[in-house]
């Protein structure tokens, strides 16, 4: 098991992490794909450019509160920092995967705000590595690390689409 980090520490990698990981994979990339140039969607904009900007913050929200529970938990999501205990509280009571979900949810509220067909693939690549690491990495990582609880978890709270209720240990 990790070795618990202090409230202050926790709450700086975790920070130092949103950054480098989702700051890169959902800000810098998208923005160096698409300048963040606006695309005109002329009468649909009344439609659509809601909608995006519903994506982007729901995305972002979800991205801010999963990463908070770690810090909350004494560790950080990066695999260097993790926590102690199995993090299974808030968003995690409904998908195994929410930063992963809320990453993708913010390229693709980019790609309609930008009507940029380039994030589209962009997401679909961030998706299937995302995938890899998941299955090849992160499940066998947190199965060692807390066996039958994890192994328990896995069995209720499905990976990729949300539990309409929340699970309950």
């Amino acid at each position: 098991m990790a070795q618990k980090a202090s409230p202050a520490r926790a709450w700086i990698g975790t920070i130092v992490f949103l950054l480098l990981a989702p700051g890169v994979v959902a800000g810098f990339i998208p923005w160096l794909i698409s300048g963040w140039r606006w695309y005109d969607w002329g009468g649909g904009a009344r439609v659509v450019v809601p909608i995006a900007w519903i994506a982007i913050a729901i995305g972002v929200a979800f991205l801010l509160h999963a990463f908070a529970l770690f810090a909350l938990h004494r560790g950080t999501p990066a695999p260097v920092a993790p926590t102690e205990a199995l993090v299974v509280t808030g968003v995690y009571r409904f998908v195994r995967n929410p930063m992963y979900l809320a990453v993708l949810t913010i390229i693709l509220g980019q790609a309609l705000l930008f009507g940029n067909a380039w994030l589209v693939l962009y997401a679909l690549i961030a998706v299937a590595a995302v995938v890899a690491f998941v299955k090849g990495y992160e499940e066998p990582t947190l199965t060692r690390t807390y066996g039958e609880e994890y192994l328990n978890y896995r069995r209720n709270v499905p990976g990729w689409l949300p539990r309409l209720t929340p699970w309950r240990a």
